[in-house]
């Protein structure tokens, strides 16, 4: 095929010149630029099957990648703005459909596709992907039965993530105000496309990590119908993860009922569509109230039948009871007998002590209280003449002296008195204080043998 955009004046030499004419050469740069002009115009839109390798996300957000088949291989870059635009994350081992145009990379001379859209090749293959993600992420038991919790009865609020701008929201709302209306937290995030599956996650995580009175009691995670490629947001690792990890009940309610994402898997309950969860989340108020008032109306009832009942077992019980005469009779003949007994006791009692105090009474005659008087004044004037005998103080009218040591005792002994040093002396008129001093048998004053007197 000529090259129509090579310079002006070098056409001879790209059309087929003979080695050693007399033309100008090209230079590299020259000959990269008119084939890249060349191949992007040729071909400015293709579409390439072929499978991923190589993958990689660059710091800058662009993708670059290769596709290959069984006999080939081509480079491919995705750029940051289009990305945004993936319904599935790309991995090596997915076959794509990749829509873009051709060009080269003149520095490496190499040709390479910049794919503007790019889909899973056949929903075949994206089942496979799928299932092969599902296999690994159950063998881990993220879908085990045992980790299911129950849903909450009357959940006080409930969180919900999901679009703010869809039908979906509207629907739960609806649904959650006609059954039990119920406070219900919105966390807003994509649904679809490139970066709908890390916002899923952040908003289960958040309401997981919540505290206090906001904090849910349980969450629906929701999204409408559509492809297998619409709903791929809900099969991410990540996704999966961030459900099967929440302390807070989840129901699952993303796309028909004959959707399945392997969110559904993870999630603690699956509901057909997003109406349904709702329907899920709580109950029905007014079937609440009529299931109170028939148990107040059974309890009332109950109340009654018991105390009718009672009522009756009473009044036969009532029946069967002796009469009040039966019961007080003997003890009112008993009663009456012992009066009787009591009356003639007092009598008896009466009659014996009148006849005590006669005899007292005859006892208590003058003449005998006189003898009686004469006879204890004798004893008493002779115990009295006994004890002036016995008193220590009387033998000191002969001359005696009583001898009691200064802090008082009395001293029996001269070595009694000798250790108490100062003594005191009673007489019958009186007492003197004494003082021992040291000798053996001298009189106080008296001189001892062999000493003269100086006077």
């Amino acid at each position: 095929m000529p090259l129509d955009d090579a310079p002006e004046g070098k056409m001879g030499l790209l059309a087929g010149e003979r080695a050693g004419d007399n033309a100008g050469a090209l230079s590299v740069s020259e000959i990269s630029a008119a084939l890249k002009r060349h191949v992007e115009q040729g071909f400015a839109h293709v579409r390439i099957r072929g499978e991923i390798s190589g993958y990689k996300r660059a710091a800058s957000g662009h993708l670059y990648f290769a596709l290959k088949d069984e006999a080939a291989a081509m480079d491919a870059i995705m750029w940051k703005g289009s990305t945004a635009r993936l319904a599935f994350a790309p991995q090596d081992g997915i076959e794509v459909i990749a829509t873009g145009k051709l060009t080269t990379f003149p520095s490496r001379s190499k040709y390479q596709i910049v794919v503007d859209t790019m889909e899973i090749a056949g929903e075949g293959a994206l089942l496979a992907l799928l299932e092969k993600l599902k296999a690994r992420l159950a063998a881990e038991g993220l879908f085990a039965p045992e980790r299911k919790r129950p849903l909450p009865f009357l959940p006080r609020t409930i969180g919900v993530v999901t679009s703010p701008t869809g039908a979906v929201i509207r629907d739960i709302l609806h649904r959650l105000a006609d059954r039990c209306p119920t406070r219900v937290l919105v966390w807003p995030v994509l649904v679809q496309g490139q970066g709908s599956a890390q916002q899923v996650a952040a908003a289960v995580n958040g309401f997981s990590e919540m505290q206090g009175p906001d904090r849910p009691d349980l969450v629906i995670v929701a999204r409408g119908g559509g492809s297998i490629e619409d709903l791929w947001g809900f099969n991410e690792e990540v996704v999966v993860r961030a459900v099967a990890g929440s302390t807070i009940p989840i129901i699952s309610a993303v796309g028909h009922e004959t959707d399945t994402t392997l969110c559904d898997f993870a999630a603690d309950v699956r509901a057909p569509t997003p109406t349904a969860a709702a329907e899920l989340a709580v109950p029905v108020r007014a079937d609440l109230l009529a299931g109170l008032q028939t148990l107040g109306a059974r309890g009332l009832r109950c109340v009654q039948r018991y105390r009718e009942r009672a009522g009756e077992r009473l009044e036969a019980m009532a029946r069967r009871l002796p009469t009040a005469d039966t019961l007080l009779g003997p003890h009112r003949q008993r009663t009456d007998d012992l009066g009787d007994r009591l009356r003639r006791g007092l009598s008896h009692v009466t009659s014996d002590a009148r006849g005590d105090l006669a005899r007292v009474a005859g006892a208590l005659r003058p003449a005998m209280l006189t003898q009686r008087l004469e006879a204890d004044r004798a004893r008493l004037d002779q115990l009295w003449r006994v004890a002036t005998s016995l008193n220590p103080d009387r033998v000191l009218e002969r001359g005696y002296a009583r001898v009691e040591a200064q802090d008082g005792g009395t001293v029996t002994s001269a070595t009694a008195a000798q250790a108490a040093g100062a003594l005191v002396l009673h007489f019958a008129d009186g007492r003197i204080a004494a003082k021992v001093e040291p000798g053996e048998g001298a009189a106080y004053g008296q001189t001892k043998p062999g000493q003269g007197n100086l006077f």
